[in-house]
């Protein structure tokens, strides 16, 4: 109906200006752009459903007008979401107007009435136009509108599911609290990290560590590293490192850098515990500290954790929480929910097992670039 009151008006714009009346004939073009857009626009909400919610444009025309003059934009805003006296009387207006328009192109109506008109329903569209800028601009009612004749409400429920594991927010000691028992507990969890988000178990539960390869379908020949929240837990294991490779550690820790070292029964000294022959390979292990504080407090609760990448392997890596909850949280217990990650790759991971013989090498170039890591071991081997 509304797309055929636009053709109509079309078609008496085309009128007006054959007995070259301009002002009717642009008034009437003007009108059928704007009521034809408004049908469009209710023909796709009524054949895209999921569209109901969104705010659609009210025609091509809609920019060019305030918000009072036109009833669909104004009623789907967030200050007037429900149809008021003002979007009436704008409406009645602009009816008449048409109707005006009409009996003056067809010599039926006397030029000082249309006129006055005009004049009305410019009173109201600079009252309504104002009124939404205001009330809008404040976040209150400070010009009134009006009381609500109806309002509009969605037919539909919320029909947003619930997350499929538990996601407790980073910022909370209690979501903290709440992932740091999953893991004591022998659960796998998505963690936030300095780089990207990753899956972590507790190194005190082998079986934890199993379950990891199996969520993300990892190659059980690629190892999984581990995470400790000081240099200073490392020290007290007293593993056999040099002085050297001690030197480098203090220059990189924490950060995005992780050091591939000599593994030992002093892993057992650091808590690594049962999964000491699930983690690293049978001659080396990497260990990372993280530059994060939600994530080394985390440790601190649960001890050194087995970490890796939280994505499908093979697949890109994980960069959200949102992410990691929708690829990989019906296999998890939990999620620690911190927002966007710092990066969007992965550490730098660096083979120090040589590095007294012959240097370090880099195994895989992250968010680290290689030249830097090899630019402070430079500088340190030569003081």
């Amino acid at each position: 109906l509304i797309l055929v009151g636009g053709f109509v008006q079309l078609l008496a714009g085309f009128l007006a200006f054959r007995k070259y009346d301009h002002l009717g004939g642009a008034a009437f073009l003007t009108f059928s752009a704007l009521w034809s857009s408004y049908g469009a626009t209710r023909i796709i909400a009524a054949a895209y459903p999921s569209l109901e919610n969104t705010t659609l444009p009210s025609g091509n025309a809609s920019h060019l007008l305030p918000a009072s003059m036109d009833p669909l934009s104004a009623s789907q805003s967030a200050v007037a979401s429900s149809f008021n006296v003002v979007l009436l009387c704008t409406t009645l207006a602009m009816e008449l107007l048409a109707v005006c328009f009409l009996l003056f192109t067809l010599d039926k109506l006397p030029l000082p009435l249309e006129i006055v008109m005009l004049i009305i329903f410019s009173i109201i569209c600079f009252y309504g136009a104002t009124a939404s800028l205001a009330n809008s601009m404040f976040g209150k009612d400070l010009m009134m509108m009006g009381p609500p004749l109806f309002t509009a409400e969605s037919s539909k429920k919320d029909t947003e599911e619930p997350p499929p594991c538990l996601c407790p927010k980073s910022h909370r000691t209690s979501g903290l609290r709440t992932i740091a028992e999953l893991l004591n507990t022998g659960a796998v969890c998505g963690v936030p990290t300095d780089t990207v988000y990753a899956l972590a178990a507790s190194c005190k539960h082998p079986q934890a560590i199993e379950k990891v390869y199996r969520i993300k379908d990892r190659p059980q020949e690629k190892p999984i590293c581990i995470f400790i929240s000081n240099l200073d837990q490392l020290r007290a294991a007293a593993p056999p490192i040099s002085p050297l490779l001690w030197e480098f550690m203090e220059n990189v820790y924490p950060g995005g850098i992780g050091c591939i070292i000599k593994k030992g029964e002093w892993l057992k000294k650091l808590g690594v515990g049962a999964g000491y022959s699930r983690v690293g390979t049978q001659d080396s292990i990497m260990i990372r500290v993280p530059d994060l504080t939600v994530l080394v407090h985390l440790i601190d609760m649960t001890g050194p954790l087995a970490i890796t990448s939280a994505n499908p392997s093979g697949e890109v890596d994980s960069t959200h929480h949102d992410m990691v909850i929708s690829r990989l949280g019906h296999k998890l217990e939990g999620v620690l929910c911190d927002g966007e990650s710092d990066e969007v790759v992965a550490s730098t991971v660096v083979n120090c097992t040589k590095i007294d013989e012959s240097g370090i090498t880099i195994v895989r170039e992250g968010c680290i670039p290689a030249g830097k890591v090899m630019q402070i071991f430079e500088s340190i081997k030569n003081r």
